[in-house]
């Protein structure tokens, strides 16, 4: 049996701080979050079947984690929570849209890094590519983004030990961690919120006309979904089959300007520090292709809309929960 051991939760040890300036009225603006989305939201986010940013919001995510939701259950692949899909979630209304909980303890204290340098030579000097603001990082840790998090709570409202504030459900049912994985990554899942009880894959999908990864049991039965970005004109994404290779965890970064079409003439070779605001984000999932791997992102908003270095990007969290669900060796399909 595997030792294990617990992490807690931990939420915020900062001077008194708002989510934003304080209204005239003093009063909450109206929350722009439509709370039935956000639920859809965050039921797939908890089975794996990742929406995007929890935001309450519909969108092309949403509807790639749908079909996926409905694939893993045997129904139509329609994109909408019609009849058949919402009595499939029903299941898991329990897991309510929001959570209000109130701050503790010092998970979100700094160093931040405002503004973060863009040349990387200068990032190269940082001690670590850190989130920019306590707000970047708590929306991280709920999987969502600052603007979110304002919505649901208002201007004003103070980020301070024991206030209340309202969050998307991202909370795990375990924090479990296996005590084997080192000490510095199990802190890392455990301020993303990933949940230590994943299901086990043994083949990776990624399938660049839906712009999905995808993971496999080994009855070829769909048991989680990622939205991706994957390649763009100067580096397709590599179609073939490949092999995970290994897991890097809060890595640094080798930057070579002689793999980066769009790297200045000026550029050198510089070894950026680890951190979640790093071009890999919080891990990276090596491939057998040489210089491609599975990784994370500074921009988790970005994921699908945007383009990447020719390797699959995911957010940070996603990635994270990816790794616990697949070994080295586990192949990698990449299809058009």
């Amino acid at each position: 049996m595997k030792r294990k051991t617990t992490l807690r939760a931990a939420w915020l040890v900062l001077a008194p701080f708002c989510l934003g300036a304080a209204s005239s009225q003093g009063t909450k603006p109206k929350s722009a979050v439509d709370q039935s989305v956000l639920q859809v939201q965050v039921i797939l986010d908890h089975l794996g079947f990742a929406p995007g940013v929890l935001d309450g919001k519909r969108g092309q995510s949403l509807t790639a984690a749908i079909k996926g939701f409905q694939e893993s259950r045997g129904l139509r692949k329609t994109g909408l929570v019609d009849d058949a899909t919402s009595a499939a979630l029903d299941r898991y209304r329990g897991w309510r849209a929001v959570r209000t909980l109130r701050l503790s303890a010092d998970s979100l204290a700094g160093p931040f890094v405002n503004p973060l340098p863009k040349k990387p030579e200068d990032q190269a000097k940082l001690p670590a590519l850190s989130y920019s603001s306590a707000m970047e990082k708590l929306a991280e840790m709920f999987h969502t983004t600052p603007a979110v998090l304002l919505a649901l709570n208002g201007a004003g409202t103070p980020l301070k030990p024991g206030s209340p504030v309202a969050f998307p459900n991202a909370l795990p049912t375990s924090r479990d961690y296996d005590a084997k994985l080192p000490a510095d990554w199990r802190k890392t899942l455990n301020d993303l919120n990933v949940d230590a009880v994943q299901p086990q894959g043994t083949k990776v999908v990624v399938d660049k006309s839906d712009q999905v990864l995808r993971v496999l049991d080994a009855d070829d039965h769909l048991v989680a979904q990622f939205s991706a970005t994957m390649g763009s004109e100067h580096d397709p994404l590599p179609i073939g089959r490949w092999k995970i290779q290994g897991f890097s965890y809060n890595p640094k970064f080798h930057y070579n300007p002689t793999l980066f079409w769009d790297a200045k003439a000026s550029d050198k070779a510089a070894t950026l520090p680890a951190g979640p605001n790093g071009p890999v984000g919080v891990i990276w999932i090596d491939l057998s292709k040489p210089h491609y791997g599975i990784h994370g992102t500074p921009e988790p908003s970005t994921i699908g809309r945007a383009e990447s270095h020719g390797c699959i990007r995911l957010s940070n969290w996603d990635a994270a929960r990816l790794s616990l669900m697949i070994k080295p060796g586990t192949p990698a399909v990449f299809q058009e």
